[in-house]
């Protein structure tokens, strides 16, 4: 029923932006803090950003601060990821996942329950 689903991955040169989304469905939108992680071929699971309940908090790690920029929708039930500048290292399956405990973010994985199949970003001349 809890469902999450991450589009708008693809095929990028450096420098160049994707927008990701992530649409949810089978809970109450609103009540729940929403995260983007990202794990590359050889790395760990690495925390990208995270976005409050109501939106009014956001966090960044620090690979991507000033490149990429989280929003939610509260309407369409939808968080999305802008992501700018966009370097080679920052190639990697990108998943997005709801933190059912508080409507506070954080970038540990382990503080989220539901994940989305993720969404391939590959960033390559």
């Amino acid at each position: 029923q809890l469902q999450l689903v991450e589009s708008g991955g693809g095929l990028v040169q450096p420098g160049g932006s994707l927008r990701l989304s992530c649409a949810a469905s089978g809970f109450t939108f609103n009540y729940y803090a929403i995260g983007w992680f990202r794990q590359a071929p050889g790395k760990e699971r690495e925390g990208v950003s995270c976005i409050s309940n109501s939106g009014g908090t956001t966090n960044y790690g620090d690979s991507v601060k000033g490149r990429f920029t989280i929003s939610r929708d509260t309407a369409k039930k939808t968080v999305y990821l802008q992501m700018n500048s966009l370097k080679p290292e920052d190639t990697a399956v990108y998943y997005c996942a709801v933190q059912l405990r508080t409507g506070w973010c954080g970038l540990k994985s382990e503080e989220y329950q539901r994940w989305g199949q993720g969404t391939q970003v590959t960033v390559s001349s």
